[in-house]
């Protein structure tokens, strides 16, 4: 799968530009400030209907413009569809598929599935369970398409039980809800425990080749006690729900727990060491993708040169080549990808204040 054409209208600095991408490596390249980083966001916009930098997409209009617009050719195989996306400064969102309306943005999500690799890709690791939650249900949702309404289902149900919990309502009226949230959470959990066990298949590898002295451990945490009954741990842990508002335990806790040794990985590593880490576990996301739904990921690298040394660079380039994907990878000199490459990439962009232009032949500045 890949993106044959990006139309950008109205998007951050970017006024209008049109790119015709290639598969494989494609390399975008521009000062700080230029766009070239609001190119990335822009994919990504156009597949999960929200940016990757703020939480504000009203923030990602131009400020001379009341709406923002992205339109996408996109190559599945022998077939071609075409993506579109409107977002107004109301906060209404138009999306189209092949001319059609959709209603739901995780239609989109389906149509085009992105990793991103970032400065921020740390957050995985430093923030709290909920990014890697994301993570985990982010292959969930692709790999079994019975995940999304079930979790769909544990997180009404959740809203349900904790309004009854403020309301200090007793255990007879919530044991419905429980009833149901045992239900579903059982189904949610199931498929996450078996995309880990997946994943980690994969990532065992690809970590030996990124950190081979360093002997990472992952496991996932379900939320509660693996030994324990949920029906019976929400029956017990009632007077301590009741007291707090809130449901204690459950696959809205549900973690990713990486270490090396006894100790976490935030811990163990290197700012280097933990960006490699954060880059094998998408790449082997990316391949899973593939492995388990005959699909590919598109790949959004930002500033890959940061904090990553050449031998590093040359591995992470490559790991990327070798998964098949379309990739889009930016940096403010590139040199830095091109003496990484043992082939030129696919195509080279350069971006200067909003406006893209496409490098026939790229040089090595």
């Amino acid at each position: 799968m890949s993106l044959t054409r990006l139309h950008i209208e109205t998007f951050r600095n970017i006024a209008s530009a049109q790119l015709l991408p290639a598969e494989g490596i494609n390399l975008i390249y521009g000062q700080n400030g230029s766009g070239k980083t609001s190119i990335l966001e822009a994919i990504y916009f156009l597949g999960m209907g929200r940016s990757f930098r703020s939480h504000l997409s009203q923030r990602v209009i131009q400020h001379s413009d009341d709406k923002l617009t992205l339109f996408a050719n996109l190559k599945v195989q022998d077939k071609e569809s075409k993506i579109g996306l409107r977002r107004f400064r109301s906060g209404e969102t138009e999306v189209k598929i092949d001319g059609d309306k959709v209603k739901r943005l995780s239609t989109l999500a389906e149509s085009l599935p992105i990793q991103v690799i970032t400065p921020e890709s740390f957050a995985l690791l430093f923030e709290g369970p909920k990014s890697r939650r994301q993570f985990i249900d982010w292959g969930a949702f692709h790999c079994d398409k019975t995940f999304h309404s079930a979790w769909i289902n544990v997180k009404r149900i959740l809203k349900q039980r904790n309004q009854l919990l403020k309301n200090e309502a007793s255990y007879a009226q919530i044991q419905y809800w429980d009833r149901e949230l045992v239900r579903y959470s059982e189904v949610v959990t199931d498929i996450r425990t078996q995309y880990v066990n997946s994943l980690n298949e994969l990532l065992k590898g690809i970590i030996e080749e990124f950190l081979p002295q360093v002997d990472v451990k992952i496991s996932f945490t379900r939320g509660w006690d693996s030994k324990t009954d949920y029906a019976q741990l929400l029956e017990a842990q009632y007077p301590r729900d009741i007291s707090s508002g809130n449901t204690a335990s459950g696959p809205h806790k549900a973690d990713l727990r990486l270490r090396v040794g006894s100790l976490p990985v935030q811990d163990a590593l290197s700012r280097g060491q933990l960006k490699l880490l954060v880059c094998a576990l998408r790449i082997a996301q990316g391949k899973l993708l593939k492995q388990q739904i005959d699909k590919h990921s598109i790949y959004l690298v930002d500033d890959l040169p940061s904090e990553l040394d050449a031998r590093h660079r040359q591995l992470l380039l490559q790991q990327l080549i070798d998964t098949g994907a379309q990739v889009f990878v930016t940096a403010i000199d590139p040199a830095a990808i091109l003496d990484s490459l043992n082939t030129p990439p696919s195509k080279v962009f350069h971006v200067e204040q909003g406006r893209v232009t496409v490098i026939e032949q790229p040089t090595r500045e």
